[in-house]
């Protein structure tokens, strides 16, 4: 007997492959599938506004990006000792104006020399539900933010994207980044993560929203493709077992069996095989021995030496010099 419904992957005509450069844009669910690529030592951008989770935010990112759009002290405003951006998450907030305008401007330069030469985009969006700001905020004129940095509830109100607006402007969004960069594959996903403060229902609303609209996208463009993310935990894991203690946010090993899914769809066995290799070198790096000096040990180093050195020969482009300068390092102990 069958108790549970099952979604394949299927793989794409689109491939990931050592050597491609990936930058990876939307809600913190996406950190968790970037964490992935990094610790298999794809070359990654990540979210170089930080977290974001409405369309809005995330098309006003990549259009500032593409612009290289140079933020000033009357950009920012101040709240709770910290000077903060609307456009960005709290992470590029700062003490001093000076430190957090450095840290935006930097990290706009840098993604836009990196979605200059990247070949794929990948695109997480959160939630159709918008916070505007009132009259009552600081910068305040109805603009959409991408984090509230914990103002008070009267410097916000909140409106529902609709899907032919969402569908028009992410349309205009792909026509833009692919006419900045000819050579890029856009990957959609919608986060499985959900947004409780508007509601169960509120937040499935916004999910069908997203999910309507960027299959529009699909259907009308190319160059763009759909990842199904939210279908995997929500459909094929089903299960509560596979969230957090929040309930809201999918766990570890949901994560991993997304990325086991996201694996199967984009990389080849070829690429499959080298990340195969990369993990245990990365394992080996965190093992913690009882006995560094023992003879076991400094065999088991001189494997690791011989294993990358091996890997390197055969893909110099992989990042590998830290694994093996760890290792040497540690056998000299």
């Amino acid at each position: 007997m069958k108790f549970k419904l099952t979604l394949d992957a299927k793989p794409s005509n689109h491939n990931i492959e050592y050597g491609d450069k990936l930058m990876l844009i939307g809600s913190c669910f996406t950190e968790n599938i970037g964490a992935k690529f990094k610790a298999h030592l794809f070359e990654l951008s990540e979210n170089p506004y930080g977290i974001l989770f409405n369309p809005v935010s995330v098309i006003t990112t990549l259009n500032e990006i593409m612009d290289k759009r140079v933020y000033k002290g009357d950009d920012l405003f101040q709240h709770n000792e910290l000077w903060h951006s609307w456009h960005h998450h709290s992470r590029f907030s700062a003490i001093a104006q000076e430190d957090a305008l450095e840290h935006i401007n930097s990290s706009i330069l840098a993604a836009h020399d990196f979605l200059k030469s990247a070949n794929r985009l990948v695109i997480t969006l959160g939630s159709a539900w918008l916070y505007h700001l009132t009259n009552e905020a600081p910068l305040g004129d109805g603009q959409v933010v991408a984090n509230n940095h914990k103002g008070p509830i009267n410097w916000f109100y909140k409106s529902l994207m609709q899907p032919n607006t969402l569908l028009e402007n992410l349309h205009d969004l792909v026509k833009r980044l692919h006419a900045f960069n000819p050579s890029l594959h856009i990957t959609f996903t919608i986060s499985p993560v959900r947004h409780l403060r508007e509601g169960l229902i509120e937040n499935n609303r916004s999910k069908a929203i997203l999910i309507h609209a960027v299959h529009e996208l699909v259907n009308q463009c190319n160059g763009v493709d759909y990842f199904p993310a939210y279908e995997y935990v929500m459909d094929d894991l089903r299960d509560y077992r596979f969230y957090a203690e929040d309930l809201v946010h999918p766990n570890f090993a949901a994560s991993g069996y997304v990325w086991d899914k996201l694996v199967e769809t984009y990389m080849d066995p070829k690429t499959q095989a080298i990340m195969k290799h990369v993990a245990e070198l990365h394992l080996a790096m965190n093992h913690k021995p009882f006995f560094t000096g023992s003879a076991e040990h400094q065999k088991f180093l001189e494997s690791c030496i011989l294993k990358t050195e091996t890997l390197l020969a055969k893909h110099p482009t992989l990042s590998l010099q830290d694994h093996l300068a760890f290792f040497k390092a540690s056998l000299s102990k």
